[in-house]
């Protein structure tokens, strides 16, 4: 080493033998040094004994003289004095140890094995006396003192030892062992004395319950029954007694049901439950329902099933009050419980209880009222209502009542922040179904005037209708379009109703209000309802006056799609001259009136013009196609050939991208006419190259190998061709 840092392996090649982990282990366990053991002595007369004994006794008495409070020291010198069969010596040392520490109980265990070895039993019992008046608070001594008595047959004497250990009140194991032992020996009435002592001492519900089965198992009915009756009697008839003695209730019934006295088992049961909450009584309630299951009939263990889900929906309930869900359930199954009482045919008064039940948890779950102004939170709470009131009216005939749970709840919601249309149309449907149109209507008026909504329009006049009254369906639908002209379907619904009722003056006068409106909610549903109203009768003149109207104020491709089919397609015949033919022939089918393709056609090239000023080559595209399929089915082949040829043509082309700033490859449609009237001489070299790829892919697939020659063009055609790289299809149908 130099400088104190370690040197550097030069050569790092592996060894020629190499070592194993365990060869060095095993090398290592080798080279161990054997442990020093001290020699054996062998003591051949009494002198060296007495030299040998004097010599540990000196170490002795020096290490306890060293360390006297370490009794583990004291605990070895009285052991050897033991076993040198000095027991006045080994007496002398624990004697000296308890001086030091009189209530180690290791000494006195220690000592009292001694002696007890060396058979001197009456020293171990004096010991025992001993150590049990200075530690009467450790059952270790007692229980080795009682198993000294009974180990020799005296069972006064450890019932004597036992009696003395009763008078400090142990714990229950004590008491559990001076039983135990009494049943050894046929002390029964014994056993059972003890018993009364130990619930004098200590009148715990277990300890009521072993007392009462020991009875049980020796034969003492009587005498098993009066102990349980006796800890009933203890505990009261208090709810927290009650609750805390369950267990001694669960007990007693179990034996009766054990003697098969059922009747018994069932009034315990439910003495028991009829005093403890519901949240309160599990355990119980599952011994119940499964004692039900065994030995009761059909409507006892239903009641039994209630009451356990009760027991639940109380629980949920008491940690959520709000949780709306549990109420429905809950009162569902009390009205259930209902149903099924009246189908057994109970007397009166338990159909009242069931129905006072009922109504107790509508009334409890109503009065969880929401707590802010929202209305997604009340939407849940308000079908509480509803439904207290459908139970009240159909389940119990009780109408006033109903009516009274109505009105609470309409009073209930703040109609100025929100309302509920459902609940207003459901209270007049009540109403109407008392007979009672004046309050129905009542009802449906001061809603609309409180809180106009759509639902609550569409309710009122739907009730009318049904009645027959078109005069107010016609008010109302006037209300309702004064409360919300943009409404479309409010429109058509009305001029629905002036159809029906043929006035189609009115009706025409109603979409052309309708149509008026500036600000309306999809416009294109009343338009089309007003043109389909007028193809209905037959008009084809205002038809077009309509179309002419709405492609002036929209222009869409749709609307010249749809009117080009309005002019293709046939229509009936007008209504006046429909019913002259109906007069004479009723079963007749309805002429029909036909189109004029032309009409059409000219109502497809104004369209397409339409689109191509405003640019817009996708719907130009569109129009294009429905056209084709038009000419396919009513034109000649020229008409068809003719929008063919107006067909775009897809082109891939170069542009530089406004964002990246790169040059990408896009494909666009072009318009033969747009490319005609921009650039003439290059539209005619890019017909004349689709022209030529079109016959090559024919050649192609009809198997022909003599390629076409390439289309030429004049020098002023080439030097303005587009930037187009020759690559394009047909736009046509793709």
């Amino acid at each position: 080493m130099q400088d104190g840092r370690a040197p550097r392996v030069k050569n790092r090649a592996p060894a020629a033998v190499q070592i194993t982990a365990e060869q060095i282990l095993r090398e290592a366990q080798e080279r161990q040094e054997s442990q020093f053991r001290a020699p054996k002595q062998r003591i051949e007369d009494f002198e060296e004994l007495h030299e040998y004994r004097g010599r540990k006794r000196k170490e002795f008495e020096e290490r306890i003289r060293r360390t006297r409070g370490n009794i583990k020291e004291w605990l070895q010198y009285a052991n050897w004095e033991a076993s040198q069969n000095e027991f006045a010596r080994s007496r002398s040392v624990f004697e000296r140890a308890l001086d030091v520490d009189p209530r180690s109980i290791q000494i006195w265990l220690s000592y009292t094995e001694m002696e007890l070895k060396s058979r001197n039993v009456q020293h171990a019992r004096n010991l025992f006396d001993r150590a049990v008046t200075l530690l009467p608070r450790v059952d270790q001594l007692w229980y080795k003192y009682v198993y000294l008595e009974e180990l020799l047959q005296n069972i006064p004497g450890a019932r004597q030892v036992f009696e003395r250990w009763m008078q400090w009140e142990p714990d229950d194991k004590a008491w559990q062992a001076y039983i135990k032992m009494e049943e050894r020996y046929n002390e029964l009435d014994r056993a059972s004395a003890i018993y009364e002592r130990w619930v004098a001492v200590r009148p715990e519900p277990r300890v009521w319950v072993k007392w009462g089965k020991f009875e049980e198992e020796r034969g003492k009915l009587d005498k098993a029954r009066e102990v349980f009756q006796t800890a009933l009697e203890f505990f009261g008839d208090d709810s927290e007694q009650v609750e805390k003695a369950q267990a001694v209730f669960g007990a007693f019934a179990k034996m009766e049901t054990r003697l098969k006295e059922y009747e018994r088992a069932r009034v315990i049961y439910k003495f028991a439950l009829e005093r403890l909450p519901r949240s309160k009584s599990n355990s119980l309630y599952a011994a119940y329902t499964k004692f039900e299951k065994q030995h009761g009939n059909r409507n006892t263990l239903e009641s039994t099933v209630l009451g356990k889900r009760r027991i639940q929906y109380e629980e949920e309930l008491a940690h959520d009050g709000r949780n709306y869900d549990v109420w429905f359930d809950y009162a569902r199954l009390e009205e259930g419980a209902l149903k099924d009482l009246k189908e057994e045919g109970v007397t009166q008064d338990e159909e009242e209880k069931a129905v006072g039940r009922v109504r107790e948890v509508y009334e409890r779950a109503v009065a969880q009222v929401p707590p802010g102004m929202e209305k997604r939170h009340w939407r849940r709470y308000i079908f509480l209502w509803l439904n207290y009131a459908l139970f009240e009216e159909i389940e119990t005939k009780d109408y006033e009542r109903t009516r009274q749970i109505y009105q609470t709840a309409l009073n209930l919601v703040p109609h100025k922040q929100f309302t509920f249309a459902k609940l207003w149309l459901m209270f007049s449907k009540f109403e109407l179904r008392r007979l009672d149109l004046g309050a129905a209507r009542k009802i449906l008026g001061t809603a609309i005037g409180m809180c106009p909504k759509e639902a609550l329009f569409k309710g009122y006049i739907q009730m009318e209708l049904d009645l027959r009254e078109f005069d107010r369906v016609r008010t109302l639908y006037e209300k309702y379009l004064e409360y919300d002209p943009t409404s479309s379907a409010a429109w058509i619904k009305f001029a629905e109703l002036e159809t029906q009722l043929e006035d189609f003056a009115r009706t025409r006068a109603i979409f052309e209000l309708g149509v008026s409106q500036s600000p309306l909610s999809m416009p294109e549903l009343l338009w089309k309802a007003y043109i389909d109203f007028e193809v209905e009768e037959g008009e084809r003149e205002r038809g077009r006056a309509l179309f002419e109207r709405l492609v002036a104020l929209s222009g869409h491709v749709k609307v010249w799609l749809s009117y080009a089919t309005f002019e293709a397609e046939p229509i009936p015949v007008p209504r006046a001259q429909r019913e002259d033919e109906e007069d004479e022939d009723e079963d007749a089918e309805v002429p029909m009136m036909p189109g004029d393709p032309a009409l059409a056609r000219a109502v497809y090239e104004r369209g397409y013009r339409d689109q191509k000023a405003k640019g817009l080559k996708d719907e130009r595209f569109a129009l294009l196609k429905h056209w084709k399929e038009f000419e396919e089915t009513h034109g000649s082949s020229s008409d068809v050939a003719k929008v063919q040829a107006m067909m775009p043509i897809a082109t891939k082309k170069r542009r530089v991208d406004d964002e990246t700033g790169q040059m990408e490859e896009v494909w666009e449609m072009v318009f033969p006419d747009d490319e005609r009237e921009a650039n003439p001489t290059s539209f005619k070299f890019l017909q004349r190259a689709h022209a030529w790829k079109t016959q090559q892919a024919k050649q192609a697939s009809s198997g022909a190998v003599k390629p076409a020659p390439a289309p030429t063009v004049s020098s002023g055609g080439a030097s303005n061709r587009d930037e187009s790289d020759g690559e394009s299809s047909s736009g046509g149908d793709d």
